[in-house]
């Protein structure tokens, strides 16, 4: 059947019914927008650089504060989370102190700021996609507090999640109080996540490839431009007040390679890549479980924040009691050092494995009980012991062969954060920058692109976009994309529609159509079937139709059923691949759609009208 419509007369036409929700750049404050110059965009991004950095560096002192009243005892803000400390004044009732900090941080989540809760990046990831760039200012004052407690306490979670967000907070307020539009928005969120992780981890290539892998749908001169600003600022602020050092220090870094890679070297990254991919698979696969289970525990948020840190503090001291170190507790990176360093410890195949598991269980049921915190840190943990085993076994198995467990543990740090994240330019450049081991570079990017592969063969969202997808506000695979393709269905459908049965006459649904106040959607059904599609049009026209004609006959099966939750995007996939022209939106949870399900029809209008409201605004 050829793709039909039929035109009538409305010189009476209604106004359309689209019900797509109108964002920021289609209220009143349009008319109050006012786009920036470049020149004046980078003025701004060093504003939210410098404002960035310097909630970094407080962000330091509150976690170091924390920690030694809660492990010491005493009011300090010097903390070096790299170096072991000795044993807590408190005791084995150093098991208290995650469950009374999570107390805390459940109160002040759900009090103050909702969002602050879990490990930021998805709260900023939907803000950027389906906030129109929109985080609250409060969210950065909560979550510095929230998740300086949390990790201070003992939760096992990062502390470069939180910034991503305090940063991303500066970055959306300033750009909200200057009324910026939507696209500028975003750019600055941007640029104050990225200048937040620079800053904290001494990363500035690091924060601007974060930034344009993970949160900007748009790079160009126009976003980058403003980004790179933000990150070198707050990278230079930062090396003032932390110093100039690397995240970490890896001896090996100083040593000249003598000669290439050998094979049996190279398989044994290639191995640890493969290896790193299913990790990462279980991380985000239990992380998920764990936030999903955790909300189903009967009682409230405070009594299962009580079971959940109760078995981190459980944990943290079952390692201090067997090693003399509590490694589950905290950010973990006196662990990673001493593994990358190879002194201070010795770590056995076997203790390596349990420090995995360790981290991994202690991670999850963090942030699944209601910690306030990130995934990077405890990616860079569970990959060092990664890394570290599969360099300990090669070296029992291939002695000789030049496996080193310092090399491999950042090779595996590398591949556990790119696989986790989905950011492999992000893994490579940060894991560098933060050990300056170039030595690791062809084997880094090795591993991490194996370890990428393998997680998207097992699952395709990270651990990022899958806490979103479970909430119903999926984001595009390739982020890189227009803004409208992230709306979801019932966001831009046409409600304005009628359906009826096959068997109708053109001449009577023309009647009808006009009796339903000019509908010019017609889906058209039979037997209980959704069978086809017509679209009366609204030009003044009087065609000339045999008086035995009916819908059946004029109908277009040029179309496809969508649920209403699907994104622009799946739709327009489909109907690409499948060369149709129009979508017929059914409720959520339809198996077997009928013409009682059909709740919205998505056509050419509404594909244009969500690029002119969403991608130029």
């Amino acid at each position: 059947m050829e793709r039909s419509e039929i035109v009538t007369d409305t010189s009476a036409e209604a106004k359309p019914t689209n019900s797509a929700p109108v964002s920021a750049s289609g209220t009143e404050e349009e008319s109050q927008e006012r786009v920036l110059s470049a020149p004046a965009l980078c003025v701004v991004a060093f504003t939210i650089g410098v404002v960035a950095a310097v909630g970094a560096v407080l962000f330091r002192y509150m976690i170091a504060f924390v920690h030694n009243l809660a492990f010491n005892g005493r009011i300090s803000f010097f903390y070096d989370a790299n170096h072991f400390e000795a044993a807590s004044v408190w005791g084995p009732f150093i098991i208290l102190a995650p469950i009374i900090g999570g107390l805390v941080v459940v109160f002040l989540v759900k009090t103050f700021a909702p969002e602050a809760k879990g490990h930021g990046v998805p709260e900023v990831m939907y803000a950027v996609y389906h906030n129109n760039g929109n985080v609250r200012g409060v969210v950065a004052i909560v979550k510095s507090i929230a998740s300086a407690i949390s990790i201070g306490s003992g939760a096992s979670v990062g502390r470069e999640g939180p910034i991503i967000q305090i940063g991303a907070s500066f970055g959306s307020t300033i750009a909200r109080t200057l009324r910026l539009p939507r696209w500028q928005k975003i750019t600055m969120l941007a640029a104050g996540a990225g200048a937040g992780i620079a800053a904290t981890f001494n990363t500035p290539l690091g924060g601007v490839l974060f930034a344009v892998e993970l949160l900007l749908p748009e790079v160009s001169g126009r976003t980058f431009l403003p980004v790179v600003v933000a990150t070198a600022t707050a990278t230079y602020i930062g090396r003032i007040a932390l110093g100039l050092d690397p995240a970490f220090f890896v001896p090996l870094s100083a040593v000249d390679p003598q000669h290439a890679i050998n094979l049996a070297e190279l398989v044994g990254f290639a191995v640890l890549g493969l290896l790193a991919g299913v990790a990462s698979w279980a991380f985000i696969r239990f992380l998920a479980l764990c936030e999903d289970f955790f909300p189903k525990l009967p009682g409230n948020d405070y009594t299962r924040n009580i079971i959940g840190m109760t078995l981190i503090g459980l944990l943290a001291y079952g390692f201090f009691v067997t090693t003399g170190q509590y490694h589950t507790a905290g950010v973990g990176y006196a662990t990673i050092q001493s593994i990358v360093s190879e002194s201070n410890y010795s770590y056995t195949l076997f203790l390596l494995v349990a420090l995995l598991i360790g981290k991994l269980v202690a991670t999850s049921v963090s942030l699944g009980a209601g910690a306030s915190g990130g995934v990077f840190s405890p990616s860079l943990f569970i990959g060092a012991t990664l890394g570290g085993a599969v360099g300990a076994l090669g070296a029992w198995l291939f002695p000789g062969e030049g496996f080193n467990m310092a090399e491999f543990a950042v090779v595996g740090m590398g591949a556990l954060v790119g696989g986790a994240t989905g950011a492999s330019m992000t893994a490579i450049v940060m894991i560098f920058e933060m050990t300056r081991d170039y030595n690791v570079i062809v084997p880094l990017v090795l591993a991490v692109a194996l370890s990428v592969g393998v997680r998207r063969w097992f699952i395709a969202a990270d651990i990022y976009t899958i806490k979103l997808r479970n909430r119903g506000r999926p984001i595009p695979s390739v982020r890189h994309t227009n803004m409208y393709l992230v709306q979801q269905a019932r966001d831009l459908m046409n409600r304005n529609f009628v359906v009826l049965p096959a068997a109708t006459s053109v001449r009577d649904a023309i009647k009808l159509v006009g009796e339903e106040g000019q509908r010019r959607h017609v889906v058209v059904s039979e037997d209980g079937r959704i069978v086809g599609y017509a679209r009366f049009g609204s030009v003044l026209y009087a065609p000339s139709i045999r008086a035995d004609q009916t819908l059946a006959d004029i109908i277009s099966d040029d179309f496809v059923v969508a649920p209403e939750n699907n994104i622009l995007n799946s739709i327009i996939t489909r109907m690409n691949r499948r060369a149709r022209s129009f979508a017929i939106v059914v409720r959520a949870g339809v198996v077997v759609p009928r013409p009682e399900d059909v709740v919205g029809i998505i056509d050419s209008p509404e594909i244009a009208g969500a690029v002119i409201r969403n991608h130029y605004s």
